[in-house]
């Protein structure tokens, strides 16, 4: 454990008074593991002149094969139309395919196609490797309070309707 958050009390004595300087260094550890995590990818994504929101549509497309467009909307959190202008080079580069829907002819499905697939495995492949790594060496109790910590920050309206969409998430 860093000496930046080793404990002086207790455990969760230290973790119900984390000082200023002690939260200023997790939010420090957080932009330094999220840009550790996305490096790879965003190197991947630079080739096809694609940014982080076309890996975030191919993730979640990808994890949910026939997502609707407004689906997708609503899990990403953008507007219509970066994600229209997001969804047009993907569909017209072949990675994802629109489908109409089968109930509902206005929807669109979405799916990747193989190379779609292909690309999307690639890109999640190096942020496995490093989130297995980082787990392994964390051990099962870090892991159980990094999720835990994770799920907090997510805004409370929006908690559930999240970890429902990641089913238990835990496998």
């Amino acid at each position: 454990m860093s000496q930046r958050f080793a404990p002086s009390n207790t455990r969760s004595e230290q973790l119900l008074f984390l000082t200023d300087d002690q939260l200023r260094n997790g939010i420090e550890l957080m932009f330094f593991a999220y840009r550790g995590f996305t490096a790879d990818p965003d190197r991947m994504l630079e080739d096809y002149g694609y940014g982080r929101a076309h890996h975030r549509a191919l993730h979640f497309i990808n994890r949910r094969p026939g997502l609707t467009v407004n689906e997708l909307l609503d899990i990403l959190g953008v507007t219509k139309q970066s994600l229209n202008r997001v969804l047009r080079q993907l569909v017209d580069d072949g990675l994802v395919e629109s489908r109409v829907g089968r109930t509902d002819r206005r929807q669109r499905n979405l799916h990747l196609t193989e190379r779609g697939q292909s690309l999307e495995r690639s890109l999640s492949e190096a942020q496995r490797g490093r989130m297995r790594q980082a787990y392994m060496r964390a051990g099962p109790e870090a892991v159980a309070g990094f999720r835990t910590v994770l799920e907090e920050m997510i805004d409370p309206e929006m908690r559930p309707r999240v970890l429902s969409l990641m089913g238990d998430g835990r496998e």
